[in-house]
């Protein structure tokens, strides 16, 4: 059993660090602009949606106020930026801070609710979260929002362009995914997927089922917020409406289109819902004329009642499957070609041995 986790954990590894290096040499080959900035949408996404995977596939819980927790970063770094003079990294650093707190403070009555009264819960606390981003001008600027958030500045080492915050944000979102692998092959991770299946079970067997629903939601939040101080600074601008209830829903959409059960989960369903995205904006406007962006949340809620109907863990696991596929074909025609060779061999030594006794007798 131990040996079947450990080829697990090292198959992992390796599709990371295979990633990783695909993801390091797309803008040295296509030095895009726009292919760039689009990516760099699609990192940021998937760090949000990699902790709230953890948080819906292993938990079971499901959240729809994660845009509360992603302008909770933004807003709190531009605000230490912007009005106190801060670098940035204080700046992310009070906003993960401030999402921890609000995460704990909001998850100790929230996560005792199960089911669709635990979505209802959250999607309360991002509507009035929603509402506190337009109503402290003092703050948030209001709808007029906030601008002049400068570029990110690390220890001496600036973000001036989408090439380095290209790099910045897929490390991060990397980084997301590896801790992620970590927890969920840890005993925290088993607890986890013991609740998900059943917390009656789980409780009885002695699992602290409250701390650990909520040890995950602080971690989801925890990745939602780091998002948001990047994003924040990466734009320079932003506005209440950047943090809608709606995009709660998006988020939810990627986990569950990409495969909430994986830790690919987030990054699939991510990028599936950004090129859709941005193909959408091309093709919409030839079909429908009078079409707006609500147009995109129809489509991709059709995707999602399609998916959920036909393959209900997600894309993520359908790849690994086709992937795994090809492998054991391709195995299977290597073991085929060496047991013809095989077979070709000892068909020929057969009739060489009676050649080389007649040759001999006479």
């Amino acid at each position: 059993m131990r040996g079947e986790v450990q080829k697990i954990y090292n198959r992992s590894v390796k599709g990371i660090i295979f990633f990783a290096i695909i993801v390091f040499l797309i803008p040295i080959l296509i030095p895009s602009t726009y292919v760039t900035s689009t990516l760099i949408m699609i990192g940021l996404y998937t760090l949000i949606c990699t902790g709230l995977t953890m948080l819906m596939g292993y938990a079971g819980q499901i959240s729809l106020g994660h845009a509360a927790f992603y302008g909770i970063g933004a807003y709190a770094s531009s605000f230490i930026t912007v009005k106190l003079g801060y670098p940035g990294i204080v700046g992310i650093l009070v906003g993960t801070l401030f999402a921890v707190l609000i995460a704990y403070i909001v998850g100790i009555p929230t996560l005792k609710l199960t089911g669709h009264y635990l979505a209802l819960a959250t999607l309360g606390f991002g509507v009035i979260v929603f509402i506190l981003f337009k109503q402290l001008k003092s703050v948030t600027g209001g709808l007029e929002g906030v601008s002049g958030i400068p570029s990110l500045n690390l220890f001496g080492y600036e973000f001036d362009t989408d090439f380095k915050y290209y790099y910045l944000i897929w490390i991060l979102a990397l980084l997301g995914i590896l801790l992620a692998r970590n927890v969920i092959q840890s005993r925290v991770g088993r607890a986890l997927r013991s609740i998900h299946g059943s917390e009656i079970a789980s409780d009885a067997i002695g699992v602290d089922i409250r701390k650990y629903k909520l040890q995950v939601f602080i971690m989801s939040a925890m990745y939602a917020s780091i998002a948001g101080s990047i994003y924040a600074h990466y734009i320079s601008f932003i506005n209440p409406m950047l943090f809608d209830p709606t995009t709660s829903i998006n988020f939810l959409i990627m986990s569950v289109v990409g495969g909430s059960g994986t830790i690919w989960g987030g990054l699939v369903g991510s990028l599936l819902f950004v090129l859709l995205g941005e193909v959408l904006k091309e093709v919409m406007p030839l079909l429908f004329t009078q079409a707006s962006d609500q147009v995109q949340i129809v489509f991709f809620g059709i995707l999602l009642v399609i998916l959920l109907i036909y393959m209900p863990q997600g894309l993520a696991p359908g790849f690994e499957k086709l992937w795994n596929g090809m492998i054991r074909r391709m195995r299977g025609r290597d073991n085929d070609s060496y047991k013809k060779t095989v077979t070709e061999g000892d068909q020929r030594e057969k009739k060489e041995i009676p050649a080389q006794a007649a040759g001999g007798g006479q």
